[in-house]
């Protein structure tokens, strides 16, 4: 969105098909627009990705925690032994 905001307010074109020129205060911004308007495709891979990683995390979280709390309620102490107590 901000790229297409700042090519319609200068005059340019962005599209995904190729890089148009763009100049901005004497510098062509084009191939910079074209990559921030192709990135925004990213999102559709990168988003729902992101959303299964965190629901797979989440499961294995739950999981995780109903194992400690009956290992806990049963009286097994934790795999990881504490310090030694030291005076």
């Amino acid at each position: 969105m901000t790229c297409a905001w700042i090519a319609n307010s200068h005059g340019c074109k962005v599209d995904e098909g190729s890089v148009h020129p763009c100049i901005i205060n004497g510098k062509d911004y084009g191939h910079l627009l074209y990559t921030l308007g192709v990135l925004g495709w990213l999102m559709l891979v990168t988003i729902p990705g992101g959303l299964f990683a965190f629901v797979i995390w989440l499961i294995v979280l739950i999981l995780h925690r109903v194992s400690w709390r009956k290992r806990f309620a049963a009286g097994v102490p934790p795999p990881i032994p504490p310090p030694p107590a030291t005076a």
